[in-house]
């Protein structure tokens, strides 16, 4: 039997490997093999929108991004408005000398928690995909782990959270995807091991410092071993510190960075990593993993949670599935998908890709929804045209307070996104870029987190889709007067005439093709109408 490099890659790996030292060996490991023979399934590129619940213990304050770490600085970011996640855990849990995270997971219940519910939601929209979150950088696992303790079956909810969101997916036309967050716990949780360095509580070193294994006796954590969720201590300040400030730059120039290398003389880390990593695979079969890398973790154990990933997938579903991790070199975006967090690519991407976003902050943020902060409907469609003009697909992250409900704000927003998908999901699902992505004096902010300095779209932006023998423009915003597309002028086209053009979901439209461009005039807008999307035929055009 003859076997191609594709096999060969996929098939190296011994069925069912127990130990992280069996995969991958006697098989070729490197960016240049998965390049070689990975292939983006038709699904994922077909699928264009997807819903993620970003959903853990770090929802239970509500109080946004980066609660578990944060709660351990009592200086200010940069970045921070109004109370402090120091400041809140302080007046609502306490010193976190003797209130840490370990026991805001003892106070997560989820017990609003529908996940049915909410996939009808999801589904509604429109989305195609659906993301559930199997871990973050708090470290605990949300899934049946077999290799990690500190998990949501034994602690919090006391319930399967992956396996119950997969359970449901499977009965759905939704594929499922987890996305990990693990591999930087090590760094991640030093904040835990350090102290107030101004204040009544100065010197008072926090609670990941102090806890063993042996402290939980009576308590819910009980048999469990603190060090294990918090990592151990690898960047611990030294006594002496005497400014928050101070404080603050110390980690930031330490356990701040982001970095993607094996622990400092802990390859147990990694390893252990790549375990619960193959368990959640196995057990729960996803069609695409997330990394929240930038590339993807440790190294070769890295590649190794690639290529074992892509050969189960073959094993269960003939495809290679998706893998995405961020900041790809050339290479590496030929072996895996680039996914760019919160950010915007320039034109059209000869690969595959996704963008993922938030409405709000990732994890929940009340503050955020009283202040009237969310993203609107408009903006996240707005995004998906311009991301799918460009080759990709945007995952949107819909915040889940802690109880496990989403506020009616939210609520809002996905029925307006499902009526608009509704009517102009023709121009979405399942097509491909045209020749060029679009026209427009909008230029988007290039880059990884780069969607803060965004400018808003206007009607003269417009982006362009093509599917079977017919192109698509949809136009970012509805404009009030006569349009004109340079790009659709019988100049631009070589001649090539545009014989119907129909607005979705409306009436066909007149419209004049002229050397210079397209001319046309949209209807008024209908209440509530936005983003507007036409349907363009003619011999040649695609």
């Amino acid at each position: 039997m003859r076997i191609n490099r594709r096999q060969a890659l996929i098939g190296g790996l011994a069925a069912g490997a127990g130990s992280a030292a069996a995969v991958g060996q006697n098989t070729e490991l490197s960016w240049e093999s998965l390049a070689s023979t990975y292939q983006a399934p038709d699904w994922f590129r077909d699928a264009k929108f997807g819903i993620w619940a970003h959903w853990g213990p770090q929802c239970q304050p509500e109080r946004g991004d980066w609660y578990g770490r944060l709660m351990y600085i009592q200086g200010r970011q940069s970045w921070q408005q109004g109370e402090t996640a120091y400041e809140h855990h302080l007046g609502t849990y306490g010193h976190p000398s003797k209130t840490g995270f370990l026991d805001i997971i003892g106070q997560w219940k989820a017990e609003n928690w529908d996940p049915a519910y909410l996939l009808k939601r999801y589904q509604r929209t429109g989305a195609r995909y659906f993301m559930a979150m199997a871990n973050h950088h708090d470290n605990l696992d949300l899934f049946d782990s077999a290799h990690h303790d500190w998990n949501s079956v034994r602690v919090g909810p006391k319930r399967d959270i992956i396996g119950t969101w997969e359970k449901l997916v499977r009965q759905t036309s939704l594929k499922f995807a987890v996305s990990n967050h693990s591999s930087h716990a090590w760094h991640w949780w030093q904040t835990a091991y350090g102290y107030d360095a101004e204040g009544p509580m100065r010197g008072r070193r926090y609670d990941a410092y102090w806890r063993r294994k042996h402290h939980g006796r009576g308590t819910f954590w009980e048999g469990l071993d603190p060090q294990d969720l918090y990592t151990g201590p690898t960047y611990v300040p030294p006594a002496g510190i005497t400014s928050a400030e101070a404080m603050t730059k110390w980690h930031d120039a330490r356990d701040g960075q982001w970095v993607e290398d094996v622990p400092p003389g802990r390859q147990a880390f990694a390893d252990k990593w790549l375990l619960r990593q193959m368990d959640l695979v196995e057990k729960y079969r996803p069609d695409m993993v997330y990394f929240d890398d930038h590339q993807i973790p440790f190294g070769r154990v890295g590649l190794q949670a690639v290529q074992h990933f892509y050969r189960k997938s073959m094993e269960w579903r003939g495809d290679m599935g998706v893998v995405t991790a961020k900041r790809l070199t050339e290479i590496q975006t030929r072996g895996i998908v680039q996914d760019v967090e919160r950010g915007f690519v320039a034109g059209i991407m000869p690969q595959p890709w996704q963008t993922d976003t938030c409405i709000g902050n990732w994890h929940y943020d009340r503050p955020l929804y009283e202040r009237g902060g969310y993203k609107s409907a408009k903006d996240v469609v707005q995004r998906l045209a311009d991301v799918v003009s460009k080759n990709g697909n945007l995952m949107l992250n819909i915040p889940v307070r802690g109880d496990g409900s989403i506020d009616e704000k939210e609520e809002a927003i996905l029925d307006q996104i499902a009526a608009w998908n509704a009517r102009n999901g023709e121009a979405i699902f399942g097509t491909r870029p045209w020749h060029t992505f679009g026209e427009g004096p909008t230029k988007p902010p290039l880059g990884h987190m780069a969607e803060g300095e965004a400018k808003p779209f206007t009607a003269e932006d417009v982006r362009f889709t093509v599917k079977g023998d017919v192109l698509y423009a949809i136009f970012l915003d509805w404009s009030q007067s006569m349009s004109a597309l340079a790009s659709l002028g019988k100049a631009a086209l070589g001649g090539r005439e545009i014989e119907r053009v129909d607005l979705l979901g409306g009436p066909q439209l007149r419209f004049a093709q002229e050397a210079d461009a397209l001319r046309l005039q949209l209807p008024p807008t209908d209440k509530g109408g936005f983003v507007p999307a036409i349907r363009l035929r003619g011999r040649g055009l695609v």
